[in-house]
Order: C-alpha cells, then structure tokens, then sequence
C-alpha cells in the first residue's frame, strides 16, 4: 500500500518539476528579449500592469458572461 501512495507522490512531483521546468524557460525567454530589445520592456508593462505613456488611455474589455462578485478587487481608481 505504501509503495503505491510513494508511487503516486512520484508522480505528482515529476509532473510539479515539469510544470517548474517550463515556466523557468518561459521566464529565461522573456528575460532574454528584455535584454536584447528595451522596447520588450515597455510591452510588457502596457500589458501585464496596464501602464500607460502620459498621451495614451487604456480601456480592459472582458469577455466574460458572469460579472464578478466582487469587482472592486479587480478595478482600481489610482
């Protein structure tokens, strides 16, 4: 029975290593194009944090169905 549950965390943990495996040459790519072309940076920023240059407006359209419960944690006035 042990060996089964041990087995079973075997798994898990390659399947985790994997996971970590990927998101590392993911973030090394990206970190590689930041490096090689500055303008990489500013894309990111516009589209991870939805930062701006002082002449432009950002609007976030969604797609989803539902509203959220909560929409103040998702939105915020700064």
């Amino acid at each position: 029975m042990r060996r089964f549950e041990y087995a079973n965390q075997i798994e898990d943990m390659k399947a985790e290593i994997k996971k970590y495996n990927n998101q590392y040459r993911h973030d090394m790519e990206l970190l590689n194009k930041m490096k090689l072309n500055p303008t990489t940076i500013a894309k990111i920023a516009r589209e991870r944090y939805f930062m701006k240059t002082d002449d432009e407006d950002i609007f976030v359209l969604s797609d989803d169905e539902n509203p959220v419960e909560n929409e103040s944690q998702n939105e915020t006035t700064e």
